[in-house]
């Protein structure tokens, strides 16, 4: 073929100008198409930030970086198979009946993976232990029972706990009380005990300092609660008043039963672990002392995960500890359920 004439080399010359012009300008489009969307999707990361940090009362959040390295923290598949070797041993969360806590407040639960996102309150190389703090008088059994309370909890979290000596109720003034309207009971006011007695008073190195006292408490609104914890200030408080009478012997299990459920969600709640939806859990909310009795002591697969990375702790190791406690104090379903947990993670 021979060569295109001047006229027809001038066309083409033009056409590849302009098409390298259209490709230049396509190409600036593009760049800032993709500038507009990053700027954006920014813009929406920060904005989702901050509602979260919102809806998390000012709990920071991690970061991109961070996130990405809890991702690769090189525990996280080991956690993943022990949970998945436990699963089966585990009963999804039942409907909720009329009167239970998620009939009443919807809540929509906490993944492991939002649980790590979340950035939780966790024992770290300055905040070292758990601390326990009486409010008020107790009796010898009252005593006893707190101190097998303590125990539980250095097993159930594997942290250090400390018994600290008793508050008086002095500390609680006239404004931080009342008579119930109906039934008469005197009652302690939870923010106070939280804001004004344990925060000022909380140990530099305390994981979390937990409360409890005889006393009934009351938050402020409805008529009651069994306990109340503020995960910012890693302070939590629960009363003994509702549990029954800790002196007869089947009452007395029943009593310390009890004081340990609510013992150990309370914590939970001071490590970041919010209620439990999924699955029947010792972090699932009570709305009484039914739905209490009826909540296992256990942890799911979902939650337990949470204390085993948060807590460094040895998932064998922690069941076998769980068990021997059970065992000692008359917990026979704990003990046969932990005991089945246990022999899961050693096949």
């Amino acid at each position: 073929m021979g060569e295109p004439m001047p006229g027809a080399r001038f066309r083409l010359t033009m056409l590849l100008c302009l098409a390298a012009v259209v490709a230049i300008f396509a190409q600036g489009v593009n760049f800032e198409i993709a500038r507009r969307t990053r700027a954006r999707e920014a813009l929406e990361a920060e904005d989702l930030l901050q509602r979260a940090r919102a809806k998390l009362g000012g709990v920071a959040l991690l970061s991109a970086d961070e996130i990405s390295a809890l991702e690769h923290d090189p525990r996280l598949p080991a956690l993943c198979r022990a949970a998945n070797n436990i699963l089966s041993l585990h009963e999804k969360k039942r409907p909720p009946r009329s009167d239970d806590w998620l009939a009443k407040y919807q809540e929509s639960g906490q993944t492991f993976d939002q649980y790590l996102r979340s950035n939780p309150n966790r024992p770290s190389g300055r905040l070292t232990r758990f601390y326990l703090q009486p409010i008020g008088e107790f009796t010898v059994a009252q005593r006893r029972a707190v101190e097998e309370t303590a125990e539980l909890l250095s097993r159930f979290y594997s942290l250090p706990v400390e018994l600290l000596d008793p508050l008086s109720l002095d500390l609680i003034p006239l404004q931080a009380r009342r008579t119930h309207p109906r039934w008469g009971d005197e009652q302690l006011l939870t923010t106070y005990i939280l804001d004004d007695i344990l925060t000022p008073r909380r140990p530099d190195d305390a994981v979390a300092v937990l409360a409890l006292t005889t006393a009934d408490l009351w938050p402020g609104e409805n008529n009651f609660v069994f306990g109340q914890a503020s995960r910012t200030e890693r302070v939590g408080v629960w009363s003994l008043y509702r549990y029954g009478d800790v002196n007869g012997p089947e009452s007395n299990d029943l009593f310390r039963r009890r004081l340990f459920k609510v013992a150990l969600h309370e914590t939970g709640h001071m490590l970041g672990i919010i209620h439990c939806t999924a699955y029947e859990c010792c972090m699932n909310g009570s709305n009484g002392l039914e739905e209490l009795d009826s909540n296992p002591m256990w942890l799911c697969p979902e939650c337990v995960q949470k204390v085993w990375w948060a807590c460094s702790a040895d998932p064998v190791q922690r069941y076998r500890r769980l068990v021997e406690f059970a065992e000692n104090n008359r917990l026979v379903e704990e003990a046969a359920f932990w005991a089945r947990s246990r022999d899961s993670l050693d096949e």
